[in-house]
């Protein structure tokens, strides 16, 4: 209870200070809702979207699971994605993990750990997908940080893949996709991979009746 009591005490602070350094802080807030960004990142505690952008509440839309996942069987992630592109037209929409993500060390240990099996099979497959060049790497923390990156450049793949990225293209509007890896040990964000048509897709995956 001590902690939840401490969390308290400092959002008062932090609220008490906004004010005091801005008096219409939150109600500009009130009125503000623009994004130019959707951010999909990781859950996990240390990698924040507003923090390691220096970005401002009401700059960028997130959305966060174990992972960065983007499985399009996820009601919720796309749920997100349709307001993003069809409400607020975000311009860009970026997929970022990080380095020593314990998701994607959890889908390369081959454990048993129960229902969470299920999300991290989506990882397992992007393994397989691209398992001659892992195992040719034998340091296995630099295996990690590659299946990392590689795991971030599928996820925006199959954003690119989802009908409603496509057709936001097929309208003509501006959005590009970016894949970016955060270096938790430096905070420095890595661009990965960038996509902004669908000419990027293998046929099979682009619709034609958009």
């Amino acid at each position: 209870m001590d902690n939840l009591v401490r969390i308290l005490d400092l959002n008062k602070a932090w609220a008490a200070a906004r004010v005091k350094e801005d008096p219409d802080y939150f109600n500009r807030l009130l009125h503000i809702q623009s994004p130019e960004f959707l951010w999909v990142g990781c859950s996990d505690s240390r990698v924040a979207a507003n923090v390691i952008t220096g970005t401002q509440p009401g700059e960028v839309f997130v959305h966060r699971n174990i992972a960065n996942m983007v499985v399009h069987t996820d009601l919720n992630l796309l749920s997100v994605l349709e307001y993003a592109v069809n409400v607020l037209h975000v311009k860009h929409i970026i997929v970022c993990g990080h380095y020593g993500c314990g998701g994607v060390k959890a889908a390369a240990g081959h454990l048993n750990l129960g229902i969470i099996n299920n999300w991290l099979r989506n990882i397992e497959d992007v393994f397989r997908f691209h398992q001659d060049e892992l195992l040719a790497i034998k340091d296995e923390d630099q295996r990690i940080d590659r299946l990392v990156e590689l795991n971030v450049e599928e996820q925006v793949l199959n954003l690119a893949k989802t009908t409603i990225v496509q057709g936001a293209w097929t309208r003509s509007e501006p959005l590009t996709l970016h894949g970016w890896v955060y270096g938790i040990d430096d905070g420095i964000i890595k661009p990965l991979n960038q996509i902004d048509s669908a000419e990027a897709l293998d046929p099979v995956y682009r619709y034609s009746n958009l």
